[in-house]
Order: C-alpha cells, then structure tokens, then sequence
C-alpha cells in the first residue's frame, strides 16, 4: 500500500517542499555512492558523498524556523512550537545516523569502529517516534 502525498505530510510533519527537497538530495547521493563504489573518481571521500544529504537537512531546519517563526507571528504560538521540536527531533536524529555511517566508512576498519547496530539505532528510535505521531493522527 503506497500512502498519498497528503498522508506523508501529515505523519511525517514536513512540508510538501521539504519532502521533495529530501528526495532529490537522496537521488543526488544515490549517484555518488555509485561513482564512489564504482571507483571513477578516486579522490571522492566519504564525506563529499554525503553532502547533499547534509545540505537537504540544512535547508529543512532553515525552512523549519521561517515557517515556526511565521506561525508564532500569526498566534498559532502552540502549532509552531511543536512543529519546530518534531522537525528538529526528526532531523536530528536522521543527522545522528548520516554522521555515524559517514564515519564508519571514511575509517574503513583502520580503528575499532562501533557497530552497525550502534549507528542505525537512531533511525530506530525515529520509526518508534512516526508509529506513535501515526496514531495520534488517525
């Protein structure tokens, strides 16, 4: 079952912008773990890989406070309050795991790294937090 665009800005608390801004920087950074793997450039670090994920989550929080900020400006105090702590939650977390996988690979078992498990559980604690933001929507 695929949700609509309506569903996914309901449960996920992002604009329509910030979601389409989130896709396209996940399609730029599908390109360059593919040239990185594929070894066409040879300098490319890790981190260069994941700038456009860094960058989507940059403009989101600066597109977070403009639009908190117009919110609070226009009374709904409460709406923009909790807007800016679940993007921010959300954003932060998803940071966490970029930062923690980018790291693992750019050491590449020079140093005992921490496990997997370690680095994804961020994204666990974010899919506990959208089941619960899920059913209080509906």
């Amino acid at each position: 079952m695929l949700f609509s665009l309506r569903e996914l800005v309901q449960w996920l608390g992002f604009a329509t912008f910030e979601l389409f801004l989130h896709l396209g920087a996940l399609l730029v950074f599908s390109v360059l773990v593919a040239v990185r793997v594929d070894m066409l450039i040879t300098s490319m670090s890790w981190w260069l890989v994941f700038v456009p994920l860094f960058a989507a989550d940059g403009l989101s929080t600066y597109f977070t406070a403009i639009v908190s900020i117009r919110l609070y400006q226009e009374g709904e105090k409460r709406l923009a309050v909790l807007r800016l702590l679940w993007v921010l939650t959300v954003l932060s977390l998803k940071l966490v795991c970029e930062v923690l996988l980018c790291q693992k690979l750019a050491e590449n078992e020079q140093t005992p790294d921490p496990l997997f498990g370690l680095i994804i559980s961020p994204l666990f604690i974010l899919l506990q937090l959208l089941m619960i933001r899920a059913c209080r929507v509906n």
